[in-house]
């Protein structure tokens, strides 16, 4: 077998693991190791080249970035529990209440705002599945749209900043966190956006699918429906300023005060202050968020760790050179090569995590989109929208999974009077993936969508700089004028002269 043929030996195995199900990160540094030792035993590379491999898994644990990561995951592990999804869903459920889809509007509103200052999937769906699908059955609504806002809405956490994606993906691509921040603005309001076109257009088509709550479901009116809205929304607000304007990723804030593992550490505290305020702030609460972050940080170093060996043996068989070579040639330039990599990690992630896309296939495709001229914050939030897709994939997609234990919890419970069936749960599912699909397309055709918050780049016309060099004196004429007096000199004389003529 000849080197430039064991790239697409190794790809083709990294797929095979993946089906397999064991712990990707254990499988991925298993075959990077043994495909490491064949390289060795066929002389493609010296021995030598593996004793690289612990200075790559010390820099990964030096990576002050990749702080940011627990950080992030404590402070929305305690919003999860503080109170805050409860007291928000049920004042804009009532405040929405009577317009056809009030229910759905609502929910696709706090699962943006909790998105913004939590940035976890799973607690977000959990946490709204709970408290609004008994209430959505109850009066009405069509149990297709009503599983499938609730799974939607959790996972646009994912694209909304401080999302982890946007954290992982600015690591990998090179870039700050804050443009990172600022790119993906654009698209998450979008996506906000055309998921209540989505409800608006229902509402007028099938109005049974989503009615209004009757009036007298509505306990609050007036200033106290809205002091309990301002409640919720103003904590949110001040917390969502704090934590991403100190660090540049917010629309019209250039400069950064903080790092994002700085503007993390704040944010923590910013939630245990949100808790205190709901009366959540106990023993409990902090261990089970302490114990979550824990988890989920040790999978992402593991992970890293695994896709680290993998990479470095794949480009040590010029893997990437491989990679570049398969995707430079695509037709289409620049459109071609972004439709083609946005469907295959459509597909790719009916099986892989995003945190798995990100630290696998990203540092592939990194490089090839560089030199194709991409900018890499668009490269990075369209590939965020796409990935959001890996939990509404039915029939693999967790957010579904997380839906259909509550849906069961809630009618052993009582809570529900009839079970939710899984059919009702992947078919309400198809449409948003259809919509958040066409986000995708969106970003790729008008990337102003996220470019129009970055700070434009200063371009500077090669043709049109001129350079003026200072006129160089004539040397005859620095001797002549060595050689006559100065004024002072012809002044002094003359005082003398005039001294001894009188």
């Amino acid at each position: 077998m000849q080197m430039e043929n064991f790239a697409p030996f190794m790809f083709a195995g990294l797929v095979l693991v993946m089906l397999i199900g064991f712990p990707v990160a254990f499988s991925l540094a298993a075959l990077g190791l043994g495909c490491g030792f064949f390289a060795i035993e066929m002389g493609w590379f010296p021995a030598s080249f593996m004793s690289n491999l612990p200075l790559n898994v010390f820099g990964i644990l030096a990576n002050d970035l990749l702080l940011a990561i627990p950080f992030f995951t404590f402070m929305g592990a305690i919003l999860e529990k503080c109170g805050l999804a409860e007291d928000m869903l049920d004042s804009m459920g009532q405040l929405f209440g009577p317009v056809r889809g009030g229910l759905g509007y609502s929910v696709i509103i706090v699962g943006f705002i909790l998105g913004a200052i939590t940035g976890t999937v799973a607690g977000q769906v959990i946490a709204m599945a709970l408290i609004s699908l008994p209430v959505m059955i109850r009066y009405g609504y069509d149990m297709r749209y009503a599983t499938g806002v609730l799974a939607a809405s959790g996972t646009i956490t994912q694209l909304v900043p401080p999302s982890l994606v946007l954290v992982v993906m600015a690591d990998q691509l090179g870039r700050s966190v804050g443009d990172m921040y600022k790119g993906a603005w654009g698209p998450s309001l979008m996506q906000v956006g055309i998921f209540a076109l989505y409800t608006f257009a229902l509402g007028m088509i099938k109005p049974s699918h989503v009615p209004g709550v009757p009036r007298e479901a509505r306990t609050l009116e007036g200033w106290a429906l809205w002091k309990k809205c301002l409640r919720g929304i103003i904590p949110s607000a001040v917390l969502i300023f704090a934590v991403l304007g100190s660090m540049g990723g917010l629309p019209g804030i250039n400069t950064a005060i903080a790092t994002p593992t700085e503007a993390g550490a704040m944010g923590c505290v910013g939630a245990l202050v949100l808790a205190a305020m709901h009366n959540r702030l106990n023993g409990p609460l902090i261990w089970g968020a302490m114990h979550g972050t824990m988890r989920l940080t040790a999978m992402v170093v593991f992970i890293l760790i695994g896709s680290r060996v993998f990479s470095m043996v794949f480009q040590g068989v010029d893997g990437g050179r491989w990679v570049e070579h398969m995707l430079s040639g695509l037709p289409g330039g620049q459109v071609g090569f972004l439709l083609v990599v946005n469907i295959f990690v459509f597909f790719l992630a009916f099986f892989l995590d995003f945190f798995e896309i990100a630290f696998i296939i990203l540092p592939m495709l990194g490089p090839v989109a560089e030199k194709m001229g991409i900018d890499m914050v668009w490269f990075g939030v369209l590939l965020c929208v796409n990935m959001q897709t890996s939990f509404m994939h039915p029939p693999f997609g967790f957010a579904l999974f997380y839906l259909r234990g509550i849906a069961d919890t809630l009618f052993k419970e009582g809570r529900i009077e009839k079970p939710v069936k899984s059919n009702d749960i992947y078919l309400g599912a198809v449409p948003w993936v259809i919509m958040q699909l066409v986000l995708v397309v969106i970003v790729i055709f008008v990337p102003q969508t996220v470019t129009m918050f970055l700070e434009k780049e200063q371009k500077v016309d090669l043709d049109k700089v001129t350079i003026e060099m200072p006129a160089q004196e004539d040397p005859n004429a620095q001797e002549e004028s060595a050689d006559k007096p100065s004024p002072e000199d012809e002044q002094k004389k003359m005082e003398e002269l005039f001294n001894v003529k009188k």
